[in-house]
Order: structure tokens, then sequence, then C-alpha cells
């Protein structure tokens, strides 16, 4: 931790290996009761010593650790730590029932994350915000670990759960697999809830010495199991909007559809240019359309055309408002939470066909080779001549036929051009696996398939990120950076965790050599092609997302790794993101010879952003492991193949190959060993057997329970001989 142990250099023989045992038992508990005095007596009562020549030793030791300046004694044979330990201000990560980690602030004062038992949470919560002393000794596990002193800022004070109603009193147990206390409800608290309801709780009070919270349900959302009460639930649980407010939707119907002549005037006409727009089939809100020409030199003109949203959403309104606290629409597993009202997402700023709509653009001169040789970058109009699906637009690439099809493989030929020129600069090719599943009219669902990334969605991934490039890098040149800008950042990864994944995916079959930073993406894409259609290709993608840093808006300007771009930002989504906004006004204050503003407040934005977007990915991750629960407790009964997709000490988790859902078996529930936790190779071993459970094992399981509450699957190892039957849904 960046401190030396004084103590190194006072230490003395203290005696034969069982005192030197004693000694360091004492010397630890009083450490980790800093500021506190004991007895012998009451030292013995706390360690637990029970074995009378034990009990005889522990005052002369005492005594010699006092000698030797260890710790301090008082003249009635008090003693307390001499040894000040460290203080740090981190966030609880509250990761099982038994233990949290607290991860600091600030990494440069602790050599990793802090261990904190649960007697010494002091009642802190997951997300709480906390200040921790660090014990001068390490524990037994040889982690730093530590005590919560003081809560600083409780990260949230509402939960949802099911209520328990018994005849005197009442429990919710919350969803939230990470809050590991039911929170108590006194029976005239309970705001009509009826017994096994999901409802929002909000903590009141939790006294010292308590063992659970007291709170008050502020919200019932109805019956457990049912599909638009779990949707609430998880809507609740991450603090998403139910509906939009009065005001700010007042302000949205208000606005006028007109276009004026003064402000056509202001604008670049492209209403007469091929312009089409290729979307999900069931999308309504069309933030981007593509405009195509060939001009007289030979070359193409290609515009990225982007909703020009701020035209719209003025500063200072409660539009802007809440669209700020939003930052971002949110897309569940059966809906749409819109950063903007409707009014606006699917109506005045929708990119819809045969209609005149104000666009802001980046329009780009290339060769039929993909190199831009010049680029412009303003106020446009547009009129869009058709709204193509995904699955249209690629038909008629396949085809060669239908609407715009030799428009359409032009740029889809360029695209190619493009994303090969990224790749051969540095750009890591990162194709997650996403499941989408079919619904019935009451949200149950009927079947998951893989969504299939074709040649057109690249295509439109390949013209936004251009965009977003050159518009990031227009500003970043006007004055080297010192002009205040929104930047999507992405750091280098950290050699060390790649070198654990690389150890991972060797568990798989696959070599990874990154011995330098400038052979990680050459490796990694090797990697992802090698995995492509394969069982553990959604695995070792996840592994390797999660060995990366995270991306995040900032007004640093500094690149983005995955990409491979100098400068990087976010231009092309401000109908569903908050970010493209903060960049359409920035940009245009720019464009119009403004000077730099002030970073902070942008800075503090970005932040707000950065965080609105981890939300609604947690959320949506939410409600897909709620339907894959749902489906599996639907699913047939029998032997499904999986792959080990994780190892920890108390379960092996398995994704089920043919449903890319995951389930965890209990080492509890492993009956045919005991089985010891090899955390250094991530690994289970059998201590009769020698059986060895790891990363990439393929394996045949069976779902033996289902918990939606919980939003977790119970699997066990097939058993030809002898098979369970499972609990289709538990409470």
């Amino acid at each position: 931790m960046g401190r030396k142990n004084k103590r190194n250099a006072k230490k003395k023989n203290t005696g034969g290996s069982g005192s030197a045992d004693l000694s360091k038992q004492l010397l630890r508990f009083l450490d980790a009761h800093f500021g506190e005095q004991f007895n012998a007596k009451q030292l013995i009562k706390k360690l637990e010593i029970r074995d009378s020549l034990t009990k005889g030793g522990v005052e002369p030791a005492l005594h010699k650790l006092a000698s030797a300046g260890l710790i301090s004694k008082t003249p009635r044979n008090y003693f307390s730590s001499t040894q000040e330990p460290d203080f740090i201000e981190g966030t609880v990560d509250h990761v099982n029932p038994r233990f949290a980690f607290v991860i600091p602030d600030d990494p440069e004062k602790s050599e990793g994350d802090i261990l904190v038992k649960e007697a010494n949470l002091k009642q802190a919560m997951h997300g709480d915000k906390v200040r921790v002393m660090v014990f001068p000794v390490k524990g037994k596990t040889g982690r730093l670990e530590g005590k919560v002193l003081e809560i600083v800022s409780r990260d949230r004070d509402e939960f949802v759960g099911r209520v328990e109603i018994s005849p005197r009193f009442a429990f919710v147990v919350p969803d939230f697999k990470k809050v590991h206390k039911d929170i108590f409800v006194h029976r005239g608290d309970l705001n009509g809830a009826q017994h096994n309801e999901k409802v929002v709780v909000k903590i009141t009070e939790w006294r010292e010495g308590d063992k659970n919270p007291t709170g008050k349900i502020t919200q019932v959302l109805g019956k457990a199991g049912e599909h638009e009460v779990e949707i609430h639930s998880i809507m609740a649980e991450f603090g998403l909007p139910f509906e939009y407010p009065e005001e700010p939707n007042a302000e949205a119907e208000a606005i006028s559809d007109k276009i004026t002549k003064k402000e056509l005037d202001k604008r670049r006409d492209f209403r007469g240019v091929t312009t089409f727009t290729i979307d999900p089939v069931d999308a309504k809100d069309f933030d981007d359309a593509i405009s195509y020409r060939e001009l007289e030199n030979g070359n193409l003109e290609i515009g990225v055309h982007i909703a020009d949203v701020t035209h719209y959403v003025k500063t200072g309104t409660a539009l802007e408002k809440e669209a700020f606290e939003r930052a971002t629409s949110v897309y569940l597993v059966d809906r749409t939470i819109p950063m903007l009202p409707e009014r606006l997402s699917n109506g005045l700023c929708s990119l819809r066909p045969h209609e005149d709509k104000l666009t802001f653009a980046c329009v780009f001169e290339m060769t039929r080779e993909a190199k831009v040789v010049n680029h412009w970058i303003g106020r446009t109009v547009i009129h869009s001549d058709r709204r193509f699906a995904y699955e249209e637009a690629q038909e008629n690439i396949d085809n060669q036929s239908g609407d715009f099809f030799e428009e359409l493989t032009l740029l889809n030929d360029l695209a190619k051009k493009i994303r090969k020129k990224r790749f051969d600069h540095g750009a890591v090719n990162f194709e997650t696996v996403e499941v989408k599943f079919d619904l019935d009219e009451k949200g149950t669902p009927l079947g998951l398939r893989v969504k299939e990334r074709k040649d057109i969605h690249k295509m439109i991934e390949e013209f936004m990120l251009l965009a977003n490039k050159y518009v990031a890098q227009y500003v970043y040149q006007k004055r080297a950076g010192k002009d205040t800008f929104v930047y999507r950042t992405h750091d280098s990864p950290d050699m060390e965790r790649l070198d654990t994944f690389s150890n991972f995916a060797k568990r798989f079959g696959h070599e990874l050599k990154m011995n330098s930073e400038g052979q990680i993406s050459g490796a990694l894409n090797k990697l992802m092609d090698e995995i492509q259609g394969k069982p553990e290709q959604n695995v070792l993608e996840q592994l390797a997302i999660r060995s990366m840093a995270k991306a995040k808006y900032t007004t640093e300007p500094k690149g983005h790794f995955g990409l491979a771009f100098a400068h990087y930002t976010h231009f092309t989504s401000p109908i569903r993101r908050y970010p493209d906004m903060m960049v359409h006004r920035l940009l245009e204050h720019y464009l119009d010879g403004g000077k730099s503003p002030e970073a902070e407040p942008w800075e503090k934005k970005c932040e707000h952003s950065s965080e609105r977007e981890k939300n609604a990915a947690n959320a949506e991750r939410a409600s897909i492991k709620y339907k894959q629960v749902e489906y599996m407790s639907l699913a047939e009964d029998k032997d499904y193949e999986g792959i080990v997709s994780g190892v920890t000490e108390w379960g092996v988790f398995v994704e089920i190959t043919e449903t890319k859902c995951e389930g965890m078996i209990r080492v509890q529930d492993m009956d045919d060993d005991y089985y010891d936790f090899d955390e250094k190779n991530m690994r289970l071993i059998g201590m009769r057997s020698k059986k060895i459970i790891t990363l990439g094992d393929k394996v045949l399981v069976r779902v033996v329970n289902t918990d939606i509450d919980r939003r977790t699957i119970d699997l066990e190892f097939a058993k030809n001989d002898k098979q369970k039957t499972r609990s289709r849904t538990t409470r």
C-alpha cells in the first residue's frame, strides 16, 4: 500500500512456534480493532481460546509484544494496536452474504480491492460509498482486509422485491442478488400489498445492532411472475421512468412541424439526392440516413445525415432537462423507454420516407477505393426516398434486384474497404452474440434466436463510425484539442488482465500471442475469426470484453483503442443518446465561430451520461436474463450440452449451447466428491477423484430449478442413471 511496516525493524523472538502463532493472532486482532483497548481476559473471549495452556500464554505474549513496541499497554494492563492503519474511500461490491469488496476511488492508494467481512460492513450495502480502515496485516486469504468506519453516501434506498407477510410482520425479499438482507416491514406500512406480490420498498431506518433494515412499501407492482409485473420490477429496480412527464410532453406537442424558408436557406439542400434509411424492421425512430450520388470527376459523394434533434430541443427547456436526466433510451426485451417523447423520437426528428427532414451531416467525397479525398460538415435538409429494413436491403444486395440495389451494392463494397483499412490499422473486431426472443401477446417466450449480423448491418456501422471519427477530428484539429468537446474514449487494455484472458483462451484450445501492445488487436482478431460459430464463441467474446477497459464519455481528447481511432465521438444517434446532442450543440457552436466553453460543466454531463449508459445496459441484461430464466422454466426437460463459462469457490457457471442461457451448478450440490477451488487457475479439483472442472469444459447439464425473482437457473451435471425432477419455478 506504499507504506512500509515499521514493525519489521522491531520484531523480536516471541518464543516457540506455538507462542509465535498466538502472538500473530493477538497482533492481527488488535490491528483489526485499531483505537480499541482489551485486557487478556477479553481477548481470550474474543478469540474463542478454549484450552488452558493457550489461555495461560495470552498475558505473557501480550507483555512480550508490548516490550517489543509492537502494541501499547496501559498501567491497568489494557492493550491496543500501535500500527496506524490506512484509511481509504471506495464503493462497496457486496459479492456474497459473507463478505464484500470495497473498490478504492483512488487505485493508487491501495494494492487492490479491500475485503470486508459482513461483521465489519457497518450496514453498508452494495453500491454505497464508504470510508474504510485498512488493517496493517493481511488476512489469511493473503488479501488486504478492512472495516467500514463510515457510510459516506448511500447508493439507493429503494428496492424491488417480493413481500412475505406473516401474522405480525412482513419482510421484502429484494430481487437484486447483491442485496443480502431482507427488509423488515411493519404491518401498518404494507400499503395494501398482498403476500407474494412484487413491491417497491423504501428503507426508512437501520439502527445499529439491528440485523435487518426497516422499510415502508411505496408501490405495489402486482402478482409476482406475471410478465408486466416483472418488467415493471426491472424498471423500478434500475430507476427507469414509467411514463414521460407532462411538462416536456406538452413542450414537444407544441413544436411546429413546419419548416420555414429562412431555416431552409441556412442549410445545404439534399432533397434531390438519392437518400434512404436502413433500420431494424420494428424501428420507428430513424436517426440516420445515407445519401449517394456520383460526381462529375468520377468520385462518389456519400452523405451521413443525422436527425437534427437540437434544432427542436432547446437548452433550458423541460424537454432538454428530461433528456439529460434520462441520457439514453433503454431497450428492454419487450419495449423501449425513450429518451425523447414520441412526438419527437417517432415524429418530428425521425427521418421518415417522403418527408422533408432537418439534419446534421458529414458528407464525404470518396474514390471508388474508399479513400476520403474531401469532406464537409454542416446542417442539411433531406427527403428520404425509401425506408429499408435490414433484411430487405440485404435481400436486394444478395439478389441483385429491387429498389436501389446498385447503390446498396456499391455502398456495401465501399464499407468493406473502409472496414479492412480499419482492421489493418489496428481495430479490434468484436462480434458479440445477441439473443432475440419471440414473445406471445402476454409476453411469454415462445422461442429465442441469435441475431445474425450480416453485411448490411456492418455497412451502416462503417459509415456511422466514419462520420463519428471525422467530426471528432474536425474539432480536435481546430486547436490541437484545446477546444472543449465530447469524446468517446477507450483506453488501452491492461496487459496483466489480457494475460489472464490469454490463459483462459488456452483452456478452449486457442493460443494468443500478445507480448506487446502492438500485437493485441491482431491476436484478438485472429481469435474472433477462429471462434465464429463455435460453442465457445459467446463465452470467449464476453471474457475478452471484460478484460478490456470500458469506453466512456469525456472532454479529454484521448483515443479509442478498440476502433484504433486517434479521436472519436458519438454524433450519429441524438434521438436516443444525450451525448450526441451535446456533440451537435458544440459542433454548431464551433461551425458558427464560437469560442471554447469551460470544460468542467461538460465533463460532469459526460460522467452522468456514462453512468446512465451503464445503468441502461444493466437493465437491458436483467430483462434478457428474466426471459432466459422464464424460457428455461418452460423448456423441454432434457439433458443440454453446455460449456463451462465461469468457476468460483461456490459454483460452476455453464452456458447452455442451444439457448445461450447461463446457469450455475452449486458446489454444495456436487455430491460425487469434495471439490477444492484453485483460484489461480480458475478450476475445481476433486479431493478424492482428482477430477478437474475448468473453463471451456464441454459438459452435459440438466435444469433442476429456475427462480424468476432472482433471475437464476440452477443446474446439475447430467447423470444417465439417476435423473432428478426439477422444480419449474420457485419463489
